[in-house]
């Protein structure tokens, strides 16, 4: 999520305060993403310093200042737009990176592994259902970002299974032999001595 370009995108509605960016934030996205003052403060900082907003009150602290979104900001919140997000190359997903690493380790289970993460994954998909069911269907904010999450979260569940499947093709991996009887002499025990032997050392 880029929250800088989320606070330019608010911007476009007028100057606003960094206090006032935070709470419109999260209200328009439903209050799901919390955001850190301090950060707030920080981006517009940075965003300020590339020319993408300018406050009107440059002399004071964060907090009492205003701020705009210049034509340079514009611009870029209008190329962010219309770039798809992490078109190339895929995102690294940690979910994806732990079962990769798992299948490569000795002694891991990993289509245990797989019904561990799926498990979590259908009880995230229960509370945001929940939590759909009990907002106002005029909550916009919160209904897009519902959807958007219970989308997400029902595509990983989908390539879960998927994963599983392709593991149950793979091919049983044999342990390893115990020494065949037969590599032994006849009349021979375990430890590859005989019984004329041991009576002749007594």
């Amino acid at each position: 999520m880029s929250i800088r370009h989320a606070l330019l995108a608010l911007l476009t509605e007028g100057s606003k305060y960094g206090l006032q960016l935070r709470q419109e934030f999260e209200a328009r996205t439903g209050e799901v993403w919390p955001l850190n003052v301090g950060q707030v403060y920080t981006t517009l900082q940075r965003l300020e310093r590339e020319g993408h907003v300018e406050s009107d009150e440059a002399g004071r602290d964060g907090a009492q200042r205003r701020f705009r979104i210049t034509a340079d900001g514009q611009r870029e919140l209008d190329r962010w737009l219309r770039t798809p997000p992490g078109a190339t190359p895929p995102p690294r997903d940690e979910l994806v990176i732990k079962v990769q690493v798992a299948v490569r380790m000795p002694g891991v289970d990993v289509r245990e592994i797989l019904q561990v993460h799926r498990r979590r994954l259908v009880e995230e998909m229960q509370r945001y259902t929940h939590l759909k069911a009990e907002a106002d269907p005029d909550d916009i904010a919160l209904g897009l970002v519902v959807d958007a999450e219970l989308f997400r979260l029902e595509s990983v569940v989908r390539w879960l299974d998927a994963a599983d499947a392709r593991l149950r093709r793979l091919p049983a991996t044999p342990a390893a032999d115990a020494p065949s009887d037969r590599a032994k002499p006849a009349g021979t025990d375990a430890t590859g001595s005989t019984p004329a032997r041991e009576g002749a050392r007594r």
